[in-house]
């Protein structure tokens, strides 16, 4: 290899990778593929996490054209020979903190590196939206990927717009953010550990909080416990692994949402300006409904 090589990257595990030439058929895991997409990046293969099935789940993978991607499969059907088959000459995984890659068993991705340069970007709640979607950028532009025209504008637009909607008052619509987890449970987020939540609140959204207690990121708690949120707008988990908040009759919940709002939510969500700006749309469309406007 030359001293000076044609293509480097440092993820964000601090790991330098190169190449002689640019890589040119990248394999992702489905979220990053979806971000890449965005950014002009066609990735030739994705694959999912433990929480996938045999199907890509629509609610992750974006605006990205399925027909032309191929799926590896997700979980414990993923092995090396089954992720390689595509010929990737790159893999580009995401970690939530110190590193570990996300959605594949350990052995499966040290022996996955041992065949492939493999790049991690952290997508954990210890980083901001901001820096989640810069290093995606950058990842996307070392492989030759543009930015969408317009794109970073109309971002600059949403987040105007849902400053402006919110207002200044405290008492604005309270906003829950909760993965069903069937008839008996949900489990709430806990904002301040989502970056994509803590952008709603840097704009003025009022997110209701579980209370302290058990787990990191969600409260697994009752639907009556969530009813007493008081919700004026839901956040709700869209992803295949989530029941459908349609399917939940729990009379506290039911009596307590009536008017209230929802908002689809990807908890892993597309980290591309232009699905990002989506996103804050939704949500300001609903705040405008709930202020009666």
């Amino acid at each position: 290899m030359r001293e000076q090589s044609a293509w480097r990257f440092t993820d964000d595990r601090g790991r330098l990778t190169t190449a002689d030439l640019r890589p040119s058929r990248v394999l992702a895991y489905v979220q990053a593929g979806a971000t890449l997409w965005d950014h002009g990046i066609h990735p030739e293969g994705i694959f999912g996490s433990g929480h996938d099935g045999p199907t890509p789940d629509r609610a992750k993978t974006g605006t990205l054209a399925l027909d032309s991607v191929d799926y590896r499969g997700a979980g414990d059907t993923l092995d090396v020979e089954t992720l390689l088959r595509g010929g990737p000459d790159l893999v580009v995984a995401v970690s939530y903190g110190h590193g570990q890659i996300y959605g594949l068993d350990p052995d499966t991705a040290k022996h996955l590196e041992e065949r492939v340069p493999v790049v991690v970007i952290d997508v954990g709640q210890a980083r901001t939206m901001d820096r989640v979607a810069e290093r995606f950028a950058v990842l996307a532009r070392s492989l030759g990927g543009v930015p969408a025209p317009g794109a970073a504008q109309d971002l600059a637009a949403a987040r105007e717009r849902l400053r402006a909607v919110t207002g200044t008052a405290p008492d604005g619509p309270r906003v829950v953010a909760l993965s069903p987890a069937g008839r008996e449970q949900a489990h709430v987020a806990r904002p301040r550990m989502w970056p994509e939540l803590r952008v709603l609140a840097e704009l003025g959204v009022t997110l209701a909080s579980p209370a302290e207690g058990v787990g990191v990121n969600w409260s697994t708690t009752s639907w009556t416990e969530a009813a007493e949120l008081r919700p004026h707008i839901v956040l709700t988990d869209i992803r295949s692994n989530a029941t459908p908040l349609d399917e939940i009759d729990a009379p506290a919940w039911s009596a307590a949402v009536r008017e209230a709002g929802t908002v689809p939510w990807n908890p892993e969500p597309v980290c591309s300006p232009q699905a990002h700006a989506r996103f804050l749309g939704l949500v300001a469309d609903a705040v405008e409904v709930a202020r009666g406007g």
